[in-house]
């Protein structure tokens, strides 16, 4: 059933979108990996989810999709794993952690919720602590066209939809102690992503005073369509 959702998302994403995506071929082929993405809209995660294959994948979804039984079917077949927003659910952590111990994709949008703008906002903490305790590499994937995916499908018309894969990379800090209290505080791990209309600069910002580490620039990115 994985591989058939998967095969479908596939034909439905080409049939109804023109895929952009020049350098796909660049996606590592093996070991762990934390792929960040923006998100902007509905067929984003089906999207790279299925074009992703055959690397098993999986990551976190807001825990309030089980209650839609289609979604339901649709996550526990992707082997999601359910998060609790705005609180430490530990519980989710840990099962990410194993994903990437198994060798796995684990994939999340560091902003924590739909932005429909493509203008990406400061950007919820996790992406880093999950680095820092994995050790496994990050991968920045930019997309856009998405935003307007809906509104062409009413109209009968496919989306142009642009995908980008930016360079792994590795996290190592020194003497830096994570703990819930200190969640929210100003020293604690948290990622963003600047952007605008011609290009998108994708940087993990850990703010330990001093540490600001910028990595790629994916180049002819309009976000605003």
């Amino acid at each position: 059933m994985y591989w058939f959702i998967n095969f479908v998302i596939r034909v439905y994403t080409r049939i109804t979108c023109r895929i952009d995506a020049p350098n796909l071929h660049e996606f590592p082929a093996q070991g762990p990996l934390i792929a960040i993405a923006n998100h902007t809209g509905q067929i984003d995660v089906p999207m790279l989810f299925a074009h992703l294959q055959p690397r098993p994948l999986t990551g976190w979804a807001k825990i309030e999709s089980w209650d839609n039984l289609f979604l339901r079917w649709v996550f526990n077949t992707w082997r999601a794993i359910p998060i609790r927003r705005g609180e430490a659910d530990m519980k989710a952590l840990k099962l990410a952690l194993k994903a990437l111990e198994e060798g796995k994709i684990f994939g999340l949008a560091p902003e924590g919720t739909r932005n429909k703008t493509g203008r990406l906002i400061r950007a919820m903490p996790g992406t880093v602590i999950i680095a820092l305790h994995s050790d496994a590499p990050i991968i920045p994937i930019a997309h856009w066209g998405g935003e307007i995916y809906l509104k062409n499908l009413k109209r009968f018309k496919r989306t142009d939809f642009h995908i980008r894969i930016g360079r792994p990379f590795k996290i190592k800090i020194r003497r830096i102690k994570f703990g819930r209290h200190l969640a929210g505080q100003r020293g604690f791990p948290r990622l963003a992503w600047p952007g605008d209309e011609a290009h998108l600069a994708a940087y993990v910002l850990v703010e330990a005073d001093m540490l600001n580490i910028a990595f790629d620039h994916i180049r002819h990115i309009n976000p605003c369509g």
